[in-house]
């Protein structure tokens, strides 16, 4: 961004504003036309209310001006002026990066908001984690209590959702394992002890110590550190298993903090699965018909009686039940309705000398225990005595393993345990590198040290007999802390120490307020804030400063006037004070809307005094406006409006910027005196108006759809030549006619050029095709095409104009007649020899049932009828054969003889 100075110059004859419009004269103005049309020209003598109108002008140009530096230098100075300007713009920072953050969550929820129809009002836990992401120095790290950046490995713990950073976590586990296995040396380095996280104290297994960085949902290791992302995430869909488990994933992008409740949509029945089903969201699927649930209970005697529900509780109840062995009976709650009595059984087994001993028991009682095959103590001899009587030793070795599980009991066979072991066994020590004679039950130790390294990875292990699990080291840290004042006093450790915990005094800069802050942060805290006025000398021409508080830093720059004689001219510089102003050495780009801007480098520098601005009244070159020009720039200029001029075609005007015209190479002359820069001014913009390139805008022909082929010109349009492209009347052919003969033709001459010459392709009512040249309109109905015609017999035949078809048909002659007689009468003569014989087949049938009757009497009448029934329906098919056979033969016949009765004499 370039300097106030600088931008108030810009554009020649006009002053700059914060609107970057150029001010017009006001109404009161008064003016005359002048050449060109439309310009405004002022009168050369003096007006005082025109000069009045120009100064008002010249006040608002230098106030906005002041305005824009003055926003200018405040943005320059932000970083090292007061206290209340830090914090202005810390807000307006905040401003601007709350919207492209509210973007980067707005894309990070969008599949879970399209699931809801837009409900978010379950991402409120989810969104407070990434958004508290963004802002920085907002997530600390509970165990170095330090800022978590964007650009570092860390953790995040399963249960509270906590970010810490990835070495702090693993010496947090490292050290929390061994202050618990140190409390006993037996089991050092052989149990597995728990750690626990550092804020919601769930409990992790030694094997689940993160050892590498990967992102929230763990499919990428390593995430690189991307400024539009979410910080730590890999931008991929988290697809993490939502708890409690319904088989769905996350829709999210991997995100920071707990996943939110499944947003899909399910078909489910309510809990007893009586009502039908309905759709709800997956998280919330559950709910009750409130109908009575009436499922049988686990007594099998009772049914449930509450609302709608999804497992029964135990009936609440009471019945009375019998105990196991039946013996005794008690009233006992439903729920368990097995339940056993303190009698012993008693009962005789089976052997005859024993009784059962075991406690009320259902079904039949187990054999004796004494009637099975025996073992002696030492199991290798089995003998089957009886129960009464107890098996003796063997007399053999024992032989079973003693307690080292390496030797067996050299005594004879005994009752009771074996002895310890006794005998001699070379035997190697803990680490492996002695061996020794010693009893077996004892443990060799040597006196060997350990030179192993311990965690620290700092000092030797120095343990006897180690066998490698070397113990956490127990010495002193010492290193240096992150504050380069003290020492770390912790135990000897890995990774990076604990912050400091001395604090130290932040003073002002003249040492009235005081501020405690921890050590090692006195670098990068500011110091406090201080009531009392700044002290520091005037660094300008000025005589003093402006009054200001104290401040740490430089005093920010001096906001007077400068006020100094400007060079060739009257006036004196208007700007504020530029003896010394910080001009940006470099530019530093942040990597993202969620970083801190660090301190850019400024150099303090002199900057001469700008040109003078003073407005001075004057004209542009077309005469189109007075404006005040500024004093550095006085002379003719160029207003930037269309010129307006008429061109040489007569039709159009100049649309060139507003230029210098030479008259009978005469310059017209400016209101003002020339001088070097306004005569280079005109020498550049003089030249004659533009020569006119557009096409001509004349109106054609009428039905002529081609433009005019010339440029703008005077006079009349020359012929169209062109041809047009068109379709005969019958829509086959395509005709190429010239534009002009098209346009100038009558009606008649229109109809002969738009047809094809061929014969015209439509068809007559009649379905033949139209004998005429290609023609406009609809075709003639008359149909000159010869049609055959025949009688009604259709044996005489006649040809005819099909359009004299309907009025001439040919009548059947005196043989025609004769030939359907004769049909007629051999149709006649076959129907009745098929009556005649059906009349006789059906006398034949008769009377054959006539006997069948008479040798069978006393029937009963049900069979009779059953009879009669089979008889008729075999006359019915024996008609219907005649008719079927009959029917197609005569058929030809009796239509025949029908249309000869029917038909006129």
């Amino acid at each position: 961004m370039e300097p106030a100075w600088r931008q108030q110059g810009r554009g020649r004859g006009r002053g700059q504003n914060t609107q970057d419009e150029r001010p017009r004269p006001s109404q009161k103005e008064k003016a005359v036309p002048g050449r060109g049309g439309g310009g405004m020209r002022t009168d050369p003598g003096p007006d005082l209310p025109q000069a009045g109108a120009v100064q008002c002008k010249f006040e608002e140009i230098r106030r906005s001006n002041q305005a824009a530096a003055k926003r200018l230098v405040e943005i320059h100075v932000s970083s090292s002026s007061s206290s209340s300007s830090s914090d202005e713009e810390e807000n307006e920072d905040g401003n601007q990066k709350e919207g492209q953050r509210g973007r980067i969550l707005a894309s990070t929820f969008t599949t879970y908001t399209d699931q809801t129809g837009g409900d978010a009002s379950a991402l409120t836990r989810t969104g407070q984690y990434v958004s508290e992401l963004f802002q920085s120095g907002a997530v600390t790290c509970l165990i170095c209590i330090a800022s978590v950046r964007r650009t570092q490995a860390v953790w995040s713990c399963g249960g509270c959702f906590s970010l810490f950073h990835l070495p702090c976590i693993q010496k947090w586990a490292r050290d929390s394992v061994f202050l618990v296995s140190s409390v006993t040396d037996e089991d050092f380095g052989q149990r597995d002890h728990p750690w626990p996280c550092p804020k919601c104290r769930t409990e992790y297994p030694p094997s689940s110590t993160p050892s590498r960085y990967t992102c929230y949902c763990g499919k990428l290791q390593d995430p690189p550190a991307d400024p539009w992302l979410v910080p730590h995430s890999c931008g991929a869909v988290c697809q993490r298993q939502l708890k409690p488990s319904c088989g769905h994933t996350c829709l999210l992008l991997c995100h920071p903090g707990p996943c939110p409740p499944c947003p899909k949509m399910v078909s489910v029945s309510c809990l007893c699965g009586k009502a039908k089903p309905l759709p709800r969201r997956c998280s919330n699927k559950a709910w009750s018909c409130q109908q009575r649930c009436g499922r049988l209970l686990a007594c099998q005697q009772h049914t449930c009686s509450e609302p709608c529900h999804s497992e029964c509780a135990p009936c609440p109840r009471v019945s009375l039940q019998s105990c196991v062995c039946g013996r005794q009976k008690a009233e006992r709650p439903c729920a368990g309705p097995r339940w056993t009595c303190a009698q012993v059984c008693g009962a005789p087994l089976s052997c005859g000398n024993h009784t059962c001993e075991q406690v009320c028991h259902d079904g039949v009682c187990p054999p004796c225990p004494r009637s099975l095959s025996r073992s002696c103590p030492c199991g290798k001899t089995r003998s089957s005595l009886p129960c009464t009587e107890e098996v003796p030793p063997c007399g053999d070795t024992c032989d079973r393993p003693l307690s080292c599980l390496k030797h067996t009991c050299s005594m004879r066979c005994h009752r009771g345990s074996c002895e310890t072991c006794r005998q001699e066994v070379e035997r190697e020590c803990r680490c492996g590198k002695h061996r020794k004679k010693t009893a077996c039950h004892k443990e060799y130790l040597c006196d060997s040290k350990c030179p192993k390294t311990r965690n620290c990875q700092r000092h030797q292990c120095r343990r006897k007999c180690c066998p490698g699990n070397c113990p956490p080291c127990d010495q002193s840290c010492g290193r240096t802390l992150g504050c380069r004042n003290h020492k770390c006093p912790s135990v000897c450790h890995q990774g990076s120490c604990y912050p400091c915990p001395e604090t130290v005094e932040v003073r002002c800069s003249c040492g009235a307020s005081v501020l405690v802050v921890p050590c090692g942060r006195e670098r990068t805290t500011k110091p406090p804030r201080c009531k009392e006025a700044c002290r520091c000398p005037p660094s300008c021409h000025h005589p003093s400063r402006e009054p200001h508080r104290c401040h740490p830093g430089p005093c920010p720059p001096c906001r007077q006037l400068c006020l100094l004689p400007l060079p060739r001219c009257s006036h004196t510089c208007p700007q504020p004070c530029h003896d010394l102003v910080l001009v940006r050495s470099q530019q530093v780009q942040l990597a993202g809307p969620w970083e801190q801007p660090s301190e850019p480098a400024f150099m303090k520098k002199a900057l001469p005094c700008p040109p003078c601005q003073v407005p001075i009244p004057t004209s542009c070159f077309g005469e189109h406006e007075v404006t005040p020009v500024p004093c550095c720039r006085q002379g003719p200029f160029s207003c930037g409006c269309p010129c307006g001029r008429p061109l040489a075609c007569g039709n159009h005007h100049c649309s060139r910027k507003c230029h210098l015209v030479t008259d009978d190479d005469q310059v017209r002359p400016s209101g003002s005196s020339s001088q070097t820069d306004s005569a280079a001014a005109e020498r550049l913009l003089c030249f004659q108006c533009e020569g006119c390139e557009e096409g001509c805008s004349r109106p054609r022909p009428p039905g002529c759809p081609h433009s005019c082929p010339r440029p703008c010109h005077p006079g009349d349009c020359p012929p169209c030549n062109q041809m047009i492209r068109q379709r005969c009347h019958c829509k086959i052919s395509m005709l190429y006619v010239e534009c002009t003969k098209l346009t100038a033709a009558d009606a008649q001459l229109k109809v002969q050029l738009g047809s094809c010459g061929n014969q015209c392709p439509k068809e007559l009512g009649c379905g033949h095709r139209c004998k005429q040249v290609c023609h406009p309109g609809v075709c003639e109905e008359t149909c000159h095409q010869k049609v055959k015609l025949r009688c009604s017999c259709r044996r005489i035949r006649k040809e005819v104009p099909c359009s004299l078809s309907s009025q001439s048909s040919p009548q059947c002659d005196d043989v025609c007649r004769e030939q359907r007689q004769r049909l007629s009468q051999l149709k006649e003569a076959e129907l009745r020899a098929a009556e005649e014989e059906e009349q006789r087949r059906l006398q034949e049938e008769l009377e054959a049932f006539e006997k069948r009757q008479q040798r069978g009497g006393r029937r009963n009448k049900r069979r009779r009828r059953e009879e009669v029934d089979d008889e008729q329906e075999r006359a019915a098919r024996w008609r219907r054969r005649v008719l079927v056979v009959l029917v197609p033969l005569g058929g030809v016949l009796l239509s025949a003889a029908f249309y000869y009765l029917l038909s006129p004499a």
